[in-house]
């Protein structure tokens, strides 16, 4: 894959809804332990209402189908996940350019730092910021490095896994998790876990 194009992304949301759904019991049961017990169908219910949405009215190409995800998840999701997914695809919807793979890395960036910025969020809090962040750095670097975009989203989601892995035992300083203290740690995040389905997606995708 040397570009993003309509089809990518389609695929990209496709694969993505598909693992939500998939792992949407899971999600909610990690949310139960240091959550509102909600992540997973809140997800799932705004990941299927978003392929619904796109299946209506087709977008015009990778950039506008990335907004119409955003706009669904923002309006259909409640609690945090909606607004902080939707900002991650809106963002990167504004940068995406002609989807080659300095424009995807700076596209995906674009989309941390508006999940960092409306969460308000820092690497540690342990929240999906503590996911897509090393994703985001790996992504950018491989892709610096002249690696192709298949390689370099591979790289991207083990940085992600690694990311989500490296605070389970941390206490929780950010969002619902945090107003258990010391009994967040231990507990994998729901939002780094789902976060890390995300990269995985686009990385399956890209023959990962």
């Amino acid at each position: 894959m040397s570009a993003v194009g309509t089809e990518q992304a389609a695929a990209w949301v496709q694969a993505f809804a598909e693992r939500v759904a998939e792992q949407r019991d899971h999600l909610t049961e990690l949310d139960s332990a240091i959550g509102d017990a909600d992540h997973g169908t809140n997800l799932d219910r705004g990941m299927t209402a978003a392929l619904a949405g796109l299946q209506a009215t087709p977008p015009a190409d990778a950039a506008a189908l990335l907004k119409a995800v955003a706009m669904t998840m923002i309006s259909k999701v409640g609690g945090t996940s909606g607004p902080l997914y939707g900002t991650f695809f809106l963002r990167m919807s504004t940068a995406l350019g002609d989807g080659r793979p300095a424009e995807v890395a700076a596209a995906f960036r674009a989309g941390v730092d508006g999940v960092v910025a409306r969460g308000k969020a820092e690497p540690g809090d342990k929240t999906m910021v503590d996911a897509l962040l090393p994703a985001a750095e790996a992504l950018t670097d491989a892709v610096g490095a002249g690696e192709p975009l298949d390689a370099a989203l591979r790289s991207a989601a083990e940085a992600a896994a690694r990311g989500r892995d490296a605070v389970t035992a941390s206490v929780a300083r950010k969002g619902r998790a945090s107003y258990l203290g010391e009994r967040s740690a231990g507990h994998v995040d729901p939002g780094a876990a789902s976060a890390v389905l995300l990269v995985e997606s686009a990385a399956a995708l890209a023959g990962g």
